[in-house]
């Protein structure tokens, strides 16, 4: 039996890659508390997995994610008007930041993640995919920054990850006020995504090549560009040159480095050994 095992979410592994699906397709992949406890988990444990090198992430059924679930969510009522100000503060605050940290789980996986979206992608849903590695989707699938449709602002990820992923003020504002739908082809143009594929079958198939090419490399060498690409988005450029002394000052180490000369030399895919 697999060491995946989880309600809501389902997760296959194929060599050194694992796909992670969204699985809850009657209810349109919605993030109840359950998902969002899965998603989480999962993430948590793939990211001290050895055997896995790459990720690939997407939903089961007829779209992706419809986003929130609203009718498992107390949102939707309102306050509770039983608890004073403080009290109900507190417990929003942790509901919150469970929910950030589902997603942030997918960014601090050292593996890479590639989000492989179909059909709809609403919501939550792009706060989550934000918080990965490369995106791929079908030519039917759409963005949409929900949240000020249900009188709320985005606060699971996507106002602080989508204006580094596309790097267009100007079209973050515009989908975070407007609430208006992206389609594929604008997603492609402005680089939400890197691919767009006609159909879901062809979706999956092309993420999972690209997982099991980025799984063929030296896990050292993945990991770490992974890890400081984060660190670079998030601080200057001289900062980052510097932490990356240190890092590849110890890396460098590695066995894995002649490995990969020797296979390029003898034209043969050289094998690494897991972390």
């Amino acid at each position: 039996m697999s060491k995946y095992q989880f309600e809501t979410v389902k997760v296959d592994i194929i060599d050194k890659v694992a796909h992670v699906q969204l699985n809850r397709p009657k209810q349109l992949n919605s993030f109840n508390a359950a998902l969002i406890h899965d998603v989480r988990a999962a993430f948590e444990a793939l990211a001290v997995d050895s055997d896995i090198v790459a990720v690939v992430l997407s939903g089961s059924g007829r779209m992706f994610t419809a986003g929130l679930d609203l009718k498992s969510n107390s949102i939707a009522n309102g306050p509770d008007q039983t608890l004073d100000c403080a009290r109900l503060t507190y417990r929003k605050r942790d509901h919150l930041a469970n929910f950030q940290a589902a997603f942030t789980a997918i960014e601090k996986c050292d593996k890479p993640v590639i989000a492989a979206i179909h059909n709809a992608c609403i919501g939550a849903g792009v706060d989550m995919t934000t918080a990965c590695d490369i995106r791929y989707c079908s030519k039917d699938a759409y963005f949409c920054v929900k949240e000020v449709d249900v009188g709320l602002a985005a606060d699971v990820g996507t106002l602080q990850r989508l204006p580094k992923v596309i790097g267009n003020q100007s079209l973050v504002r515009e989908l975070c006020f407007t609430a208006r739908n992206l389609p594929a082809d604008e997603a492609l143009q402005h680089g939400l995504v890197s691919r767009v594929l006609d159909t879901k079958e062809q979706l999956i198939d092309e993420a999972l090549k690209l997982a099991a090419l980025i799984a063929s490399k030296s896990p050292v060498a993945v990991i770490g560009t992974k890890h400081n690409l984060i660190y670079s988005r998030d601080h200057s450029v001289p900062e980052s040159l510097n932490y990356q002394l240190t890092w590849s000052s110890a890396m460098l180490n590695t066995e894995d480095i002649p490995k990969a000369v020797m296979g390029f030399m003898q034209k043969k895919p050289a094998q690494f050994s897991k972390l």
